[in-house]
């Protein structure tokens, strides 16, 4: 977590937890000279998907071949699925290009400096939503998460959904109807920056942008600080949504895929969870 967040990974605090408990086999250390020199996860969601990240050589023992020794050993641990997912920096996609891996989209940074005070009234979803009611925590029932990510993401993920809805840390916020079927959720979590801590948001998932925009608010309700957001360049719409809040673009990786990328729209898809593991 501390090579992580000195990358400027900013890793949320539990992530690693959380992904190790998908795939318990699927984060290693390399060391040399009984001391730790770099990282790398490869995590097998089910026999359809994986995906690599937390990915790195402590600086002083780059350019030595060590990077290329953990690359080797996560891709034979994810060989045989049909599809496997990363993140890489813009100057990074030749070095993947090399190993099969294709370019799918952008993916965007957003940045907000949130001042902890009420963004929504508590009639909002009431007025506006056709009786969506706003529910938190304890009282969402995970079933309805569960059915609703399942059909959103590239693979389904009940193990992660199931940790990332009861961990402690942060606040989890879902969109339910009188028949307590999902029509949105989201989860802010505190993480590591470089200097200091701030809030991530992710994974963020609505039928539709006012509904993200609501979720978003609610979440930023009370988390007073820097909150950062990756949004998914395959739906062209949650770009379009930060920049009407007023959050500001910080940077930009590449998702890309080696195999079959799964054919699932994300256009509901507006926050990732984590980009390091996925």
């Amino acid at each position: 977590m501390s090579w992580a967040r000195s990358e400027g990974f900013t890793p949320g605090r539990g992530d690693v937890a959380i992904y190790r408990h998908t795939d318990k086999q699927g984060l290693w250390v390399g060391w040399l000279d009984q001391r730790p020199i770099g990282c790398i996860a490869g995590v097998r969601y089910n026999a359809a998907y994986g995906f690599i990240g937390l990915f790195l050589v402590v600086p002083e023992e780059r350019g030595k071949g060590y990077g290329l020794q953990l690359w080797q050993h996560a891709l034979r641990h994810l060989d045989d699925l049909p599809c496997i997912g990363l993140e890489a920096a813009p100057a990074r996609i030749e070095d993947y290009a090399k190993w099969d891996f294709s370019v799918s989209s952008t993916t965007t940074r957003w940045e907000w400096l949130a001042d902890g005070s009420s963004l929504i009234t508590n009639n909002l979803v009431e007025k506006e939503f056709d009786g969506l009611r706003l529910v938190k925590g304890d009282f969402i029932p995970p079933d309805s998460v569960q059915a609703y990510d399942a059909m959103r993401e590239p693979s389904p993920r009940p193990h992660f959904i199931a940790d990332w809805l009861k961990h402690p840390a942060g606040t989890v916020v879902a969109l339910l109807d009188g028949n307590d079927d999902c029509h949105g959720f989201g989860r802010i979590r505190p993480c590591l920056l470089r200097d200091g801590e701030g809030w991530r948001i992710g994974p963020l998932l609505a039928d539709t942008p006012r509904l993200a925009e609501l979720l978003v608010k609610s979440l930023l309700d009370s988390h007073p600080g820097v909150v950062l957001i990756d949004t998914p360049g395959l739906n062209p719409l949650a770009d379009e949504l930060f920049r009407k809040l007023g959050f500001e673009a910080l940077s930009t990786t590449v998702r890309m895929y080696r195999g079959t990328q799964p054919p699932i729209s994300m256009n509901d898809v507006y926050g990732l969870a984590c980009l390091e593991l996925g």
